[in-house]
């Protein structure tokens, strides 16, 4: 049997101080720079001949399949999904003034990516609200504008597995607070 600890526990105290829960199958996940998904399997595999568990994570926008090793997970960032209070919270980061940014492009694409990466979903909202903003007002550059529709893409995918709504909605609660 596979057992691997991650550092969440739905039940603060339940699990001795150092130990957390297992992510199983059904749990769903969010993968930074990827977004959210539902781990289908956990699996061993043979790769480059090197055996190892990997947790199989099927991301419902695009209908992609990814192979996490569970010897990775907290390197990786791999955490569960928000709730539906912190979805508000999510929308309140969006419906915020923007934070100040770097006029310098290459530095403020620097720090951009940081908060993508991070897979701090509230890092990834202050992004879409940044990039959002900048665009209406100046205009961004081919890199920021893929940027931002990939930081959307993050955003969305969370949303639609912790509200329990469809990518079409997500995607108009969005575009509906920038209008």
């Amino acid at each position: 049997m596979l057992y691997w600890w991650s550092s969440y526990s739905l039940f603060p105290g339940a699990v001795p101080q150092g130990v957390t829960r297992l992510f199983s199958v059904g749990d769903k996940v969010v993968y930074p720079m990827h977004g959210a998904g539902i781990i289908e399997a956990i699996e061993d595999r043979e790769i480059l001949g090197s055996r190892k568990t990997y947790y199989i994570m099927r991301l419902p926008l695009g209908d992609m399949k990814v192979m996490i090793p569970t010897d990775n997970v907290e390197e990786i960032g791999l955490r569960g999904i928000i709730n539906r209070e912190e979805v508000k919270k999510v929308i309140d980061v969006l419906k915020d003034s923007k934070t100040k940014m770097s006029s310098n492009w290459n530095r403020r694409y620097r720090a951009n990516m940081q908060k993508i990466k991070s897979g701090n979903i509230y890092e990834v909202a202050e992004v879409v609200r940044n990039l959002q903003l900048r665009d209406m007002e100046k205009g961004l550059s081919t890199g920021e504008r893929k940027m931002l529709s990939n930081a959307k893409q993050i955003l969305i995918s969370e949303l639609v597995l912790a509200d329990d709504m469809d990518e079409e909605k997500a995607k108009e609660l969005i575009e509906d607070l920038f209008q």
